[in-house]
């Protein structure tokens, strides 16, 4: 409901009076005009709505669209429903059309025949695949030490954390490196397959060049180092999707937690004393500590149980 204002009132109690007494009198009482006060008693009809102020809106306008316009632009809004401002207003353009953008943008809001936008298509993510045994599948990736762990002879250099995770008993591998190339990539590969106690199927990483030159400036194709060493053990690489991190979440995750747990209280004098330790920070505190997804179970249990005993957490 609309709101009593207190022109409304005064125009109420002006009414009141001169119907009393004359319109000289209320003109006089209420120090205004006899005109005024005739405009005000004929328009009132005892509602409050006949006191309320009208529209001062003009009926028309010199520069108002002319009718060739308007059925110019109905035309164009029957054939592009949804194309945008700017690209409606270009094919208006050349059929002649000369207004401006702000112009034709009013005329359009006014008239409720703005575009609508459709929505943009949904990403459907895949189901995720469980593993049904280990190595089955394993990601891959690499992270680099957070400046601020790095003091005395270590400070101003860079070291580099390569990870491998098995999917499917989370038991994970990791090792330092100075060099952040397809050659450590190589070596940790190597490194990684001697100390797996399962057979590998398939590697996931991403599309980084220390393991792919799928996204490489280089015309030549040519395999990396990283996938040399996959064909010679008979692996499988898969490369996740460009830009979605996701896909490797379990590494990614294992990164989050590695931040939280070692590289937020830790810090390194020298490559040597990093890479000691991150090796004893890995087996006690990430192997050995028991996860939900596990079923409260250590890694290196689920592993363990399945090498000897065939026992799955699925």
């Amino acid at each position: 409901m609309a709101s009593i204002t207190q022109d409304m009132r005064f125009r109420l109690s002006l009414n009141t009076y001169a119907k009393r007494h004359c319109v000289s009198n209320a003109a006089r009482k209420y120090k205004t005009n006899r005109q005024y006060v005739c405009r005000w008693k004929n328009r009132y009809d005892g509602s409050w709505d006949s006191l309320r102020d009208r529209s001062r809106r003009p009926h028309s306008h010199p520069n108002q669209h002319t009718p060739e316009e308007i059925k110019l632009i109905q035309d164009m809004c029957r054939r592009n429903p949804h194309a945008g401002l700017v690209v409606f207003w270009v094919k208006l353009m050349q059929r002649g059309y000369q207004r401006s953008i702000p112009g034709l943008y009013h005329f359009l809001n006014k008239q409720g025949m703005t575009a609508q936008k459709l929505p943009n298509p949904r990403y459907v993510s895949k189901p995720y695949e469980q593993m049904s045994y280990p190595g089955q599948r394993v990601q891959i990736d690499v992270r680099f030490v957070p400046a601020c762990c790095l003091v005395n002879e270590a400070k101003g250099k860079r070291f580099y954390q390569y990870t491998a995770i098995d999917e499917y008993s989370r038991w994970r591998y990791v090792e330092a490196f100075e060099e952040h190339s397809t050659d450590s990539s190589a070596v940790f590969l190597r490194h990684f397959l001697e100390r797996f106690p399962m057979p590998v199927e398939c590697v996931q990483t991403d599309n980084g060049t220390e393991f792919t030159k799928r996204f490489s400036t280089s015309r030549k194709e040519t395999l990396t180092l990283f996938q040399r060493v996959l064909q010679e053990y008979g692996i499988r690489h898969k490369l996740i999707r460009p830009f979605t991190p996701r896909h490797n979440g379990k590494v990614e995750r294992s990164h989050r937690k590695d931040n939280e747990r070692f590289y937020a209280s830790h810090t390194f004098y020298s490559f040597e004393d990093f890479s000691k330790q991150l090796k004893t920070y890995n087996h006690k505190n990430y192997n050995q500590f028991p996860m939900r997804p596990l079923g409260w179970k250590s890694p290196q249990t689920i592993l363990k149980e399945f090498i000897q005993y065939g026992v799955t957490y699925i």
